[in-house]
């Protein structure tokens, strides 16, 4: 007879899928952290419910996917480590990786002793993995703040970095202890951990040349990739631990870092898959660790543990960072938001579970105490870090006070009058155009430039594409504007993603996939069809709505009007196409109609025509057109 008492592993797999990606989808709606509604998530659904327990509905196999899981997050995370994209934070990572680790060790550990009461072994092997800072929390909290380059490649780079050395700090400190309780050689311990993790090295470096090779010289079909790599990383993780424990995530890290500086053609292709598989992956662990929370021995924390997780985050890991950091060319403004940003995710808790066991194990009683100390530095971290982040940056004048600005690649005359209108709402505006000749008209109107390429490794090093949140490609390149759209479509989505109408694009031949399709802006103008209505005469102008003059009312006035978007009373920008549609009578007052208005003669001399034949005015008249709030 069928066992009801447990959903059984393909049940509670799907489970896992639905909270993990459905709250990530949540917390896009509602603008909230998704780590933040996954915890909450399992939480409720885990420990609080009993109705998904992963030891009983899965089994064994829990840590072991969990581990691959971690090993392909940390892989991914290596691959997004590029060194030419460091640029102005190279120093301060540096400093963060071979001063800011082991003295975090030490201070953490410190921490742990005094404050929470741990025993100095427990207090060394925990105090080693708080090394971490959490990849998989910190990348959806820098694409929430919107944080300048250096102060988020910095937590980028010390959160996936440290996340291996975190590991290995754990795995030497572990060897100590051990060896001490045995009263064996510690040195000796000590030389053969050290060698493995050499050996770690040696495997992910020699096994990311390996595959750069083979794709390079296209020893592999591209289809192929993708699978190859997949399997190679597990390779190389359980390898490296079979060799020596918790050294495969090192493998892992650094045979994503040489895969990242290869320069391979395909390589954007593989890190985006990567991207969206490790989304799956963060998403599905941190629902099982979260559902497997003992409760109990959380609640069973006394005021001293909590004393010791909060010297961990406001004493130790301040301390690390600014005399890590101290000395750099780094602002002091910075230094804080790194110092007082250290969320920690599921390799915390994946890594201190382990450990704990282990410690019990050879007789460290206190050992038990790690993992529901794991969580409260989760829970804390993330609730802090979390709805914290964006608001610190604020304060520390780090991150963009005004909604996303807007990015026009190619200067023309439309360019240059979109630009100036967008820039009266307070937005931030660059426009992108390699020809000088062209760029000289914007540039003299006191509109930033970009001088170059948009698709160029400089745009990349130089633009901060944070500070803006729609993409108008309008060059005279049709081709061209296709090719920028699929590019940044990754990175600002396909609905902020505009072009130009393309020439001929009616016709049957000329027809794309859905696959290159973009919105197109406006009315389904070309980009010289555009131009020309401006050398008619035509201008592009911002109309504010009010309670007495509303959409309805501007539309009647405007019957001639070419709606490009609109800006909402907080500042938003939503461009418009006219597949899409343009706006309601419910607009709320102050919002700002961004349009092409025909020329004010012509739309008099109509009405007047109009006039005489009917006998009455309508709303185009020289009247009407006096109530018409134009910038």
């Amino acid at each position: 007879m069928e066992n009801y008492d447990t959903m059984g592993p393909t049940l509670a797999f799907a489970l896992v899928g639905v909270l993990g990606v459905g709250s990530q989808w949540l917390a896009w709606r509602l603008r909230l952290p998704a780590i933040v509604l996954m915890l909450i998530a399992g939480i409720v659904v885990g420990p609080a419910t009993g109705f998904f327990m992963p030891a009983r509905d899965i089994g064994p196999l829990v840590q072991p996917m969990v581990s691959l899981a971690v090993a392909v997050i940390l892989f991914e995370g290596g691959l997004s480590l590029n060194l030419k994209e460091l640029r102005d934070a190279a120093s301060g990572v540096k400093r963060l990786i071979f001063i800011g680790a082991p003295l975090g060790w030490l201070t953490s550990a410190l921490a742990l002793h005094y404050g929470a009461g741990l025993s100095w072994a427990s207090s060394a092997v925990f105090g080693g993995v708080l090394i971490v800072t959490g990849p998989t929390v910190i990348a959806p909290l820098l694409r929430q703040a919107r944080l300048p380059h250096r102060p988020a490649a910095l937590l980028q780079w010390e959160a996936i970095v440290n996340d291996a050395l975190g590991a290995l700090a754990a795995v030497f400190a572990f060897a100590v202890v051990r060896v001490s309780l045995d009263g064996g050689d510690v040195s000796n311990a000590l030389l053969w951990t050290a060698a493995g993790f050499l050996f770690a090295g040696v495997l992910g470096y020699g096994a990311g040349k390996a595959l750069a090779w083979t794709f390079r010289i296209g020893r592999a079909p591209e289809y192929m990739k993708v699978p190859i790599l997949f399997a190679s990383v597990i390779v190389v993780f359980a390898v490296s631990d079979w060799v020596t424990h918790e050294s495969g995530l090192l493998a892992v890290t650094i045979m994503g870092l040489v895969l990242a500086n290869a320069n391979l053609p395909s390589y954007e292709e593989i890190r985006r898959f990567k991207e969206y598989a490790t989304i799956l992956l963060v998403s599905g662990v941190f629902i099982l660790l979260s559902a497997q929370m003992d409760l109990a021995a959380m609640l069973s924390l006394d005021w001293r543990a909590l004393l010791g997780v909060l010297l961990v985050i406001l004493v130790a890991r301040p301390l690390t960072i600014m005399v890590s950091l101290a000395g750099t060319t780094v602002p002091i403004k910075e230094r804080w938001l790194v110092a007082l940003t250290g969320p920690r995710g599921v390799v915390l808790v994946a890594v201190s579970g382990l450990f704990a066991e282990r410690l019990v194990s050879i007789g460290v009683t206190d050992g038990g105490l790690i993992p529901p100390l794991a969580f409260a530095f989760v829970i804390i971290t993330v609730l802090a870090n979390g709805f914290g982040l964006a608001p610190l940056a604020r304060w520390l004048d780090l991150s963009g006070k005004e909604p996303p600005g807007l990015l026009i690649v190619g200067a023309s005359p439309f360019a240059l009058v979109m630009a100036e209108s967008v820039r009266k709402t307070g937005l931030p505006v660059l426009v992108a155009d390699e020809d000088t000749g062209r760029s000289r008209l914007i540039r003299a109107a006191g509109i930033p430039v970009f001088q170059g390429d948009i698709l160029s490794e400089a745009a990349e090093n130089s633009i901060e594409l944070a500070g803006y949140g729609t993409l108008v490609a309008a060059t005279p390149n049709d081709a061209y504007n296709i090719l920028v759209a699929t590019n940044f479509v990754h990175q600002f989505g396909r609905k902020q993603i505009w072009t130009v109408a393309r020439e001929k694009a009616d016709r049957a031949r000329n027809a794309l996939p859905p696959a290159l399709e973009s919105q197109v802006l406006g009315a389904g103008q070309t980009l010289r069809e555009l131009n020309e209505a401006l050398d008619a005469g035509w201008t592009v102008q911002l109309s504010r709505l009010t309670d007495e003059f509303g959409y309805d009312k501007w539309r009647e006035t405007n019957p001639r009007a070419m709606q490009f978007g609109r800006v909402s009373p907080a500042g938003d920008l939503t461009l418009l196409s006219a597949a899409a549609p343009t706006g309601n009578g419910k607009l709320p007052p102050g919002t700002r109609i961004l349009a092409a208005l025909p020329p004010k003669a012509s739309e008099a001399r109509a009405a007047e025509r109009i006039a005489r034949r009917s006998g009455a005015s309508n709303g185009g008249s020289d009247d009407a057109a006096k109530d018409d709030p134009t910038g």
